[in-house]
């Protein structure tokens, strides 16, 4: 598995390497390269948070900047959302007079000042924003693109309804000083000067009594402006209402910017924003994918880039919530092919809400920075860091492939007839039939059968529908593959301890809230990827069928 694991890695860095190109535009809903004829880049980012007290990027007293960097890379991510809290940018007493040094002794952390003094001495003695710029040069020399995120204005953990800086007319969230801001950043961080910043954020979930949807479109109207008269090659990032999760205000009224091919939409999504207990799992998926369709998935419809620039679970694989919430998440992450950033890179932090070391049990990395806290969860995550289609990745003609959300694996051929789970990158390509036929879209004589429950599911030969099995997708989640046996036993697709595609009795059907079908949820998810291994497994003339009949029947 490990070797499989950093086998996938490696076909990632080769793709990042090929397809890096700046600056970024948008071509309907994908985020291209303007420097490769408009070919899709995929955005799939990591969170390195630099909001908190100290305003200085987490981690840097644990391992060199260059270290941090590599491991980005190592892990398949092609891209930073680098957050920074406001006063970076307006407070010059803080940002360009007080040294990470002061910053970190400010707050007592003098194991974190002797952690700089042997991992990134050069950058202990720096001022603030020019420490954030050092930052944003070395994931630049690791070709490694980065958004700037305006996460928060006063430094500090994010978010709460009445932190003071959750909308325009807060405390600490004032929108002159605000635009201002952005501005500066938008400046400092030019193309000519830093070309791998591709996007900004303009403001990290909104929230909180004051928001309101005309102010929202006034304000935020005034910032996009703002960035793109600076820098017009990096993409506007807008998020909604209600902590990023609320963009429906959209479809009654577009968002009008002066400039074209910018704009981006973000949201975030998090498994304990809701119950995924008390409830059919199925139901519940299937809910909160609708909702989030309504809420601002419409917006891929509609021809804007969808980013959703948050998302993570526990990294310690014990949140039951969290890994039944990853599984949904990873199927409509496929489906729709967006673009997305993991919260977060960060194994620990300097201080946070005054604990000082603070362990960020959602962080890819363990409490020293050292390790990946889980490599299964980030094996799982690694099948939607390239993309399966979108313009100039026309590589073959769009198909289905047979994607299992909770492993991150697709449905391969094992031998000539049977199946199991393994890379997306070798993944057979289905076509399901208006007779309800699962047939290879390659090999077209070739359909997927259903023989007996607890055995394996099989491929035969397809000479007319009755010799092949009806398949529905059923359940709330539209996940299970439901079929008939010979005998007339209902099944459904299923995986077995060897990663085998078997037939078992459909789980959940009746709603039951104790029982977990993500076992055998599996979604028909469009791709125009080549098959890594592309010859078929045998290349058969239709004109064979009659002589193959009696000797290939199964």
């Amino acid at each position: 598995m490990e070797r499989f694991f950093f086998i996938s890695l490696f076909l990632l860095l080769l793709f990042v390497t090929t397809t890096f190109a700046l600056p970024l535009s948008t071509d309907s809903r994908w985020i291209v390269d303007d420097g490769n004829k408009g070919r899709r880049v995929k955005l799939t980012c990591v969170n390195w948070p630099s909001h908190l007290e100290t305003a200085v990027a987490e981690g840097l007293s644990k391992q060199p900047m260059d270290s941090i960097a590599e491991k980005i890379v190592s892990m398949g991510f092609n891209c930073v959302r680098l957050t920074w809290p406001l006063y970076l940018a307006t407070d010059e007493s803080f940002s360009d007079i007080m040294t990470v040094r002061q910053s970190l002794l400010k707050f007592g952390l003098f194991e974190a000042v002797s952690g700089f003094q042997v991992h990134n001495p050069t950058v202990l003695d720096l001022p603030l924003i020019k420490a954030f710029q050092e930052v944003v040069a070395c994931l630049g020399k690791h070709r490694v693109m980065v958004i700037l995120d305006n996460h928060i204005s006063q430094p500090g953990w994010c978010c709460s309804d009445n932190d003071g800086n959750g909308f325009f007319g807060d405390k600490h969230l004032n929108p002159q000083v605000w635009i201002k801001g952005l501005k500066k950043m938008a400046s400092m961080f030019a193309s000519n000067v830093s070309s791998n910043v591709v996007g900004m954020s303009l403001r990290n979930e909104l929230r909180g009594p004051k928001q309101n949807i005309k102010d929202w479109y006034m304000y935020m109207k005034k910032g996009a402006e703002a960035v793109h008269s600076i820098n017009p090659d990096v993409l506007v990032i807008v998020s909604g209402l209600n902590y990023a999760t609320d963009l429906s205000f959209l479809r009654d009224k577009p968002f009008e910017v002066s400039f074209r091919r910018k704009l981006v939409f973000e949201i975030h999504w998090y498994g304990f924003w809701n119950s995924w207990e008390g409830d059919s799992l199925n139901k519940i998926c299937g809910r909160e994918t609708e909702n989030l369709m309504k809420m601002s998935g419409f917006l891929l419809e509609k021809g804007f880039p969808l980013f959703v620039s948050e998302f993570g679970i526990d990294q310690r694989g014990s949140n039951a919530n969290d890994n039944k919430f990853l599984s949904c998440f990873m199927a409509l992450a496929a489906d729709l092919d967006v673009d997305w950033a993991l919260w977060t890179l960060a194994g620990s932090y300097y201080i946070r809400d005054k604990t000082i070391g603070s362990d960020e049990t959602y962080g890819v990395l363990d409490w020293d920075w050292s390790s990946i806290r889980n490599s299964t969860i980030l094996q799982m995550i690694s099948a939607i860091q390239t993309p399966f289609t979108g313009p100039g990745l026309m590589e073959t003609q769009p198909k289905k492939i047979m994607f299992h959300p909770s492993s991150g694996l697709c449905i391969v051929r094992k031998s000539l007839f049977q199946l199991k789970l393994g890379s997306c990158n070798r993944s057979e390509s289905w076509k399901l039939s208006s007779h309800q036929v699962l047939s290879l879209t390659e090999e077209r004589i070739l359909c997927l059968k259903a023989y007996e429950k607890g055995k394996a599911v099989k491929l035969r030969l397809f000479f007319s529908d009755f010799h092949c099995s009806k398949w529905k997708l059923l359940s709330d989640s539209k996940m299970q593959l439901l079929s008939v046996t010979k005998n007339g036993t209902i099944v459904c697709l299923d995986v077995d301890s060897y990663s085998k595609i078997v037939m078992r009795s459909c789980k959940c059907l009746q709603g039951n809230s104790s029982c977990d079908p993500r076992s055998q949820w599996f979604k028909l998810v469009t791709s125009s990827r080549r098959r890594s291994k592309s010859k078929p497994f045998i290349q058969i003339s239709p004109y064979s069928k009659t002589f193959l009949q009696k000797a290939l029947s199964v």
